[in-house]
């Protein structure tokens, strides 16, 4: 008979063997992504792989190129490469869920831009009705699946898919206003999911009724949970709004598929119910004492977290300034 502490180690192992395949198998299509383009162009600089669309492309570009768009979906987990990520968010830790989470598909965006922007960007006709189908099923699948979880850190799981579909915007329109949204998305989403599982680590019970009556046992934690949880969802006044804001303009700006806005602006209204969820279990349902401790510091620390997110909501300027000067 397993015990907890077997189950939790057994999850463990379970998600870190997922990671490890998934990993192999996205870079073993990197790899012949990049074999192909280089069997084409003879070359590994991104430059010289930018061709004019009047050009006639090769067939191994036109497969290698797609490879890499797999790929690095895989990695950022865009549907539908996104199946591995709740079963590796669910089992991993907490604290390495958080880094997956945040560091890792920030880093990985940050990439998709630099790559298709400078190599493929004169043939972003060609890839980008793939990229906004795909902006589409990701914001799908994301938003509807985490409605109907039952633990808050796996609707996090799927809540990190909805959010690459929002950032993937910034390849689909691969514009100034996408990439200056890039860096406010990711500053925001990082900061609101590093919030949420600091307080997810000091728990136990990761459903939502683990989260009834936080407000009333440990209102700094649940005040800091709420402000992440409204930049998740875009409410005016975090940086999530702004991010959202960023993206959304991004893609208008192109002058193409003006559906896919539409489509997103209403996957983020599905998206306030299942933040709600929490937040409403905090504040307007009652339960048992809980057991979460946090430290004075580790309190104070979130607070400044919680402020980052608001100052990044209504002055980005400063953000976008510090980085550009």
């Amino acid at each position: 008979m397993l015990t907890g502490s077997d189950k939790k180690n057994l999850k463990s192992n379970e998600a870190a063997l997922k990671y490890f395949l998934m990993g192999s198998f996205s870079t073993g299509i990197m790899l012949m992504g990049i074999a192909l383009i280089y069997g084409s162009q003879g070359t590994f600089t991104i430059d010289k792989m930018n061709f004019a669309l009047e050009t006639k492309l090769p067939n191994l570009h036109i497969a290698g190129m797609l490879l890499l768009l797999f790929a690095m979906s895989f990695k950022a987990s865009v549907a539908p490469f996104h199946f591995w990520t709740p079963d590796v968010y669910d089992g991993a830790p907490t604290v390495f869920t958080s880094f997956m989470a945040t560091i890792v598909k920030a880093a990985v965006f940050v990439g998709f831009v630099r790559l298709f922007g400078g190599a493929f960007g004169k043939l972003q006709e060609t890839w980008s009705i793939w990229v906004a189908v795909m902006i589409a099923a990701t914001l799908f699948v994301g938003n509807i699946t985490a409605v109907f979880q039952q633990s808050v850190k796996r609707m996090l799981s799927y809540s990190s898919i909805a959010q690459a579909g929002f950032l993937l915007f910034a390849v689909y329109a691969m514009n100034d206003a996408g990439r200056e949204g890039l860096l406010i998305y990711s500053a925001a989403y990082c900061l609101a999911t590093i919030g949420i599982f600091a307080v997810l680590s000091k728990m136990t019970d990761y459903s939502f009724e683990g989260f009834n009556g936080l407000a009333k046992h440990q209102p700094v934690l649940a005040f800091t949970t709420t402000i992440c949880l409204l930049s998740l969802a875009g409410i005016p006044l975090t940086a999530g709004f702004l991010g959202k804001f960023y993206m959304l303009k991004a893609a208008i700006a192109t002058g193409h598929h003006l559906w896919l806005v539409i489509f997103a602006v209403i996957m983020a209204a599905v998206s306030v119910y299942y933040y709600f969820r929490v937040i409403q279990a905090m504040y307007f349902k009652d339960g048992p004492m809980q057991s979460v401790k946090a430290t004075s510091f580790e309190k104070y620390t979130l607070m400044i977290v919680c402020a980052l997110i608001v100052l990044l909501g209504v002055f980005p300027n400063i953000f976008l300034n510090w980085l550009y000067f």
